[in-house]
């Protein structure tokens, strides 16, 4: 197709005012004030302030302002929204603040004041960021305003001692560890996307970070919206002894509109209007409108087409094709679609092959743009580039008529990829197209969503599952506001479009919670590292207790107390309030009855074990079942009422189950039966469905249900003949009839049953001797003193009740003292007896030479490095082995058939591993917490040859020729490795050992060439 012809607005959702923001309490008493417009009644750009103060605080009376003073220390062209004002107001006041806004709000806003502010009055400030990417594009964007502007990132250090710096947040936690001059010199520091701090990996940096900030230093934390900002905010204060404010607001500038779009349909369907608003009738429409996969023909062709095969044509039938061509004709672009697979990034993209967005000037542009780039790179650099995809595509273009070979007439056609996959020179190329609006379709991961201040008009959203580090998971609804944040762009669009592509595999339930969730919490993410105790233990004035004491974690989990306070004197007076008769009779009896329970469950597990039951689930065969969701630690006092009977249709072996069931039952882990009989059906708020199965009186329906093989009850000797086709409800209520007969024809003598030995040919000492002692038991229940007790159900019942309150009380007050006590303590003590036990420090906590090696490596695992460096391992090979050796500690990618490093270069590896597997079992032995084999699996070699031919002198484009792997990701590989160089240097300094520091630094100048590390555009 050529260009996309564009249609009028009026077909597209209607235009609308801002969402009104959503009410906050006014409570004085906490200083909780909701700061809005002159009319009250435009609250929806308004927003709550609070504060939280520090205990017995008093505040230092201020100093009359002078005229000086009082004048703005930056003036904007823009009316300020009410949450940037009320933010200004407390930096003006010198005081720290929490700004949490959503995505494109307005935050940065505050920063710059801070920043001016600082420079004004001739003090230092600190601009901290997650990524480098964030930190060179403020760098750029700070410098053209201020101009005293430094960075210092892994990778570039420029004017370090300019007055503001700008730098990423462990590079600040690397100088306040080192007891670096500068840190003393901090008025201000600005915390960019706290929220990071909940990250499993790297979150743990922002803790330290803000626990030994300097004690007179000022705090800016820019945050995406958190629901428990005060508890961040009282964190803070706690910590630093100084009052710290917090300005929230739910206002978007742009407001959202949230559609479904059903795969194989046709249409959007509007889910969550731009009032917040969510239409439960169109989100059914949507859902009815799925195009169901079934059996046959339909579903191979559907398949294709989603794939954009059918015909060997490229794409113009799939869905994504449909989608963006619909975005282009209602200008709803640009557009950004967000993906959670490099690969399916690009393949996405080269749907787009036949679709031209752009005008020939704009073409001209690009081409200008995109070669001034790349005029900084040699000539063999410059191939890269353009090869880029081409790989991944050829086969899915043999049949057209344009072959895609490079990157370039993709760009100009105005469709972008951004992944971290790709050339950091070309995301950049990208990310400043697409800032320029020459780029009107971009497919991005997640990473395009953090930081990068790059709004679209529409965001779609291609799949909505994504792999965490340990397993696939549904996108949870934090992530989805952070991503679908970036939908309108303030000042040009009238409201953003946030569009999910919706397919069988998504549950309604998930679907709706995803659209209509909160936002995640600020949780800590803290753990304890060996670097971490180590730099704690070197510090003058360092303390790991002191450090874990006021860490977030502990923070949180001492602020759980008095609630866990109140439940168990809530508990306590509840159970204290119930009395029984004959308590202590009535004790032993209920002990006896747990026993009873016991053993009869030890005898069920036996007779229904796989090689027993199995030959008897039969279908038709009737099967006596438990009801509802059975507490196991339920006392038997009346089977009637949690069992109940059905038919055995069908039974299987289970592919997979669950850790937790086949942890319940490990005896019938493997199997599960069909079962039809009486079940009740519901569906909650988010349409999710539940099935529970009732007595056959009950009311309910006739559905067949899969249940575990623990869940059977007994076997009958009766079988029925039930229809082949229980699909129809006819056929199924006509069966449950049969049963109800059955059961009323041997009401009076009970159901036949199967006898377990003489039927089943249970041959086993475990069930005689268990059944024996049954037996005697039911004697002594016979024989009980209170078991003729009038009322003794009743009784059990409320002493049953009464003991579970008890049980309720010791997990409450278990929490408790895990909470009062210090957090990580036990593992605190561990980690300190493995570095005694290595030998990195003394028995008084002095770190000792292996000590301080381990002090200076944050980039990689600090104990195995060091081990290998003081075993000798580096200084016997050559300077492109070592190289190799070290890409093991940074590559975390799991490829498949990847290559084989030669010789010479496993046996370094296998070195590595045994290394690593003597580390791990010194860590097991000192009770620290660690999976052994899995530990010795995490250092990958798939790499090596790769960095070795790059050390040896190759060129990238050759090294590309003999790796399976993205560029971006080896080269942000290879820059991980020229850190952890970098580190060790610094390591090998520390300790005298000059010959090995000569190493390190050949090793960084025989690396750190070409297109590897080309400055970034942005500098």
């Amino acid at each position: 197709m050529g260009s996309v012809k564009r249609k009028s607005l009026e077909e597209g959702p209607s235009a609308s005012t801002p969402p009104p923001h959503k009410q906050q309490k006014d409570n004085r008493n906490n200083d909780n004030r909701l700061i809005g417009t002159n009319n009250e009644a435009e609250a929806g750009v308004a927003c709550v302030h609070d504060c939280s103060y520090p205990e017995n605080y008093v505040a230092v009376p201020r100093r009359s302002n002078t005229e000086e003073d009082s004048k703005p220390a930056k003036e904007f062209p823009f009316t300020l929204d009410p949450f940037q004002a009320e933010a200004i107001n407390c930096l003006n006041a010198g005081e720290s603040v929490m700004v949490s806004a959503h995505t494109s709000a307005g935050k940065t806003v505050v920063a710059s004041y801070a920043i001016a502010m600082s420079l004004k009055n001739k003090q230092r400030v600190i601009y901290t960021s997650p990524i480098k990417a964030l930190s060179n594009q403020k760098y750029r964007e700070f410098k053209e305003e201020f101009s005293d502007v430094g960075l210092m990132t892994g990778d570039v250090t420029i004017e370090p001692n300019a007055s503001c710096l700008v730098m990423t947040t462990e590079i600040w936690r690397s100088m306040q560890y080192k007891g670096s001059e500068l840190t003393r010199e901090v008025a201000w520091i600005i915390f960019d996307e706290v929220h990071y701090m909940r990250d499993r990996e790297r979150g743990v940096v922002w803790e330290e970070s803000i626990v030994m900030a300097p004690k007179n230093a000022r705090f800016v934390f820019l945050s995406a919206t958190v629901p428990n900002a005060k508890e961040f905010a009282d964190w803070v204060a706690k910590v630093h002894q100084q009052p710290c404010h917090i300005v929230y607001t739910d206002y978007r500038p742009t407001p959202l509109q949230h559609y479904l779009f059903p795969t194989g349909g046709d249409g959007l369907y509007l889910v969550v209007d731009e009032k917040g608003k969510f239409r439960e009738d169109s989100f059914q429409k949507a859902l009815n409108a799925l195009v169901p996969a079934n059996d046959g023909d339909k579903k191979k062709d559907y398949g294709k087409k989603q794939k954009g095969l059918v015909n060997g044509r490229g794409g113009e039938d799939s869905d994504i094709f449909k989608m963006v061509k619909m975005i282009i004709q209602r200008q709803y672009d640009p557009v950004i679609i967000f993906s959670f697979s490099k690969r399916e990034c690009e393949f996405l993209a080269m749907q787009m092959a036949k679709m031209d967005l752009n005008e020939d000037d704009e073409k001209v542009n690009i081409e200008t743009i995109f070669w001034s780039a790349m005029d900084m790179l040699s000539d063999d650099d410059k191939k890269l580039p353009q090869a880029r995809l081409s790989y991944l595509f050829v086969y899915f273009y043999l049949s057209t008529d344009i072959q895609v070979s490079n990157m370039l007439p993709l760009l100009k056609r105005g469709i972008g990829v951004h992944h971290s996959g790709l050339l950091p020179i070309l995301k950049e190329v990208i990310e400043i197209l697409f800032q320029e609006g020459l780029i009107k379709c971009l497919f991005a991961t997640e990473t395009f969503s953090i930081g990068l201040n790059m709004p679209a008009k529409t965001v779609v959203f291609s799949n909505v599952r994504k792999f965490d580090g340990d397993k696939f998971r549904w996108l949870s609804s934090g992530e989805y506001i952070q991503m679908s944040g970036r939908a309108g762009r303030r000042g040009i669009d009238d409201r953003g479009v946030c569009i999910l592509m919706l397919d069988e595999k998504l549950e309604p339930s998930t679907a709706k919670m995803m659209v209509k969730g909160s936002a995640d919490c600020l949780n800590s993410a803290f753990h304890l590292s060996y670097n971490m105790l180590l730099n704690q233990l070197r510090c003058e004035d360092g303390n790991p207790e002191n450090l874990l004491r006021n860490s977030f974690y502990q923070f949180q989990a001492d602020r759980a107390i008095p609630d866990l306070e109140r439940q168990m004197k809530l508990l306590q007076e509840e159970r204290d309030s119930i009395h029984i008769e004959e308590e202590d009779s009535l004790e032993n009896y209920y002990s006896l009855l747990q026993q009873y329970r016991s053993l009869k469950n030890d005898v069920r597990d036996i007779v229904f074990s796989p090689r027993y039951c199995l030959p008897f689930l039969q279908p038709g065969r009737l099967v006596c079942v438990r009801c509802g969701n059975n507490d196991e630690n339920a006392l038997p006092l009346s089977t009637e009422d949690n069992v109940t009977w059905g038919v055995i249709v069908n039974f299987q072996r289970l592919k997979g189950l669950s850790e937790d069931d086949a942890n319940k039952s490990p005896e019938d882990a493997n199997y599960s039966v069909d079962i039809l009989t009486r079940c009740a059906v519901s569906k909650d708020e988010l349409s999710k469905k539940t099935i529970k199965i009732v007595p056959l009186k009950s009311p309910g329906e006739p559905v067949v249900v899969s249940v575990l093989v623990s869940q059977i009850d007994n076997l009958s000797s009766v079988r029925l003949i039930i229809a082949k086709d229980l699909l129809p409800l006819e056929n199924r209520e006509n069966t449950l009839k049969k049963v109800s007969e059955v059961l009323s024809r041997f009401s009076k003598q009970g159901m036949p049953l199967l006898d377990p030995e003489e039927d089943m040919k249970v041959q086993s000492g475990s069930y005689r001797k268990a059944v024996r002692r049954i037996e005697a038991l039911e004697n002594l229940f016979d024989k009980h003193e209170v078991s003729k007790s009038p009322l003794i159900e009743q009784k059990l019942k409320v002493l049953h009740k009464k003991k579970e309150i008890t049980s309720q009380i010791k997990t409450i007050k278990k929490s408790m003292r895990s909470s009062s006590a210090l957090a990580f303590k036990d593992e605190l003590k561990a980690r300190k007896r493995v570095l005694r036990r290595l030998g990195y420090v003394t028995r008084e906590d002095v770190v000792e030479l292996k000590g301080k090696v381990a002090c200076e490596i944050s980039s990689a695992d600090e104990l195995v490095l060091t081990e290998l460096m003081f075993n000798g391992v580096f200084k016997d090979i050559k300077i492109e082995e070592m190289v190799s050796l070290l890409s093991c500690f940074v590559w975390q990618e799991k490829l498949q058939d990847a290559q084989k490093p030669r010789e010479e270069l496993d046996m370094l590896f296998t070195q590595l591993q045994d290394t690593a597997r003597r580390v791990a079992k010194v860590q097991l032995e000192c009770k620290v917490e660690i999976d052994v084999e899995s530990f010795v699996n995490s250092f990958r070699p798939d790499i090596m040859e790769a960095v070795y031919s790059w050390a040896k002198g190759s060129k990238f484009y050759e090294i590309m020729e003999i790796t399976q792997v993205f560029e971006g990701s080896l080269i942000r590989g290879i820059r991980r490795l020229e850190e952890i160089l970098q580190q060790l240097i610094l390591a090998a300094k520390s300790i005298g050992e000059v010959e090995l520091e000569a190493k390190f630094e050949d090793a960084v100048s025989q690396i750190k060439r070409d297109i590897v590390f080309a400055a970034s555009l942005y500098l």
